[in-house]
């Protein structure tokens, strides 16, 4: 990989960061602004509803920022882009597809035919 490549999925690292830590602070602003008394039952359960489904997607996104940080120390290592499993390069299209990715589309698609087996 490039140095230009590198400071491309670095840029797009930090980019990804910063959108979800942004998200994170409009959801906090919103739920602290969000104080509304519901005369109806039914309309407080919907909105606690959609409260507890808007907090599982920021946990989703707080680890996903996990795994940014692992991906912006990689690069600074030196092992972005490198299967963690066979060692082998990870193809561009597939960092694009997914740039906090560790395995090569071979030891991924292994790994999940493995979660299968196990699944059945």
């Amino acid at each position: 990989m490039n140095n230009s490549d590198i400071e491309y999925f670095r840029d797009l690292l930090k980019k990804m960061r910063e959108d979800i830590q942004q998200k994170g602070e409009n959801t906090i602003e919103d739920m602290t602004e969000d104080r509304e008394i519901y005369a109806d039952p039914a309309d407080r359960a919907s909105a606690e509803s959609d409260r507890a489904f808007i907090l599982r997607l920021r946990d989703r996104d707080r680890k996903l920022i996990q795994k940014i940080d692992q991906a912006l120390d990689r690069i600074e290592e030196g092992s972005f882009g490198i299967c963690d499993d066979c060692g082998e390069d990870i193809s561009i299209a597939r960092l694009k597809a997914r740039p906090v990715t560790t395995l090569c589309i071979k030891c991924k698609s292994k790994q999940e035919q493995a979660e299968a087996m196990q699944g059945e």
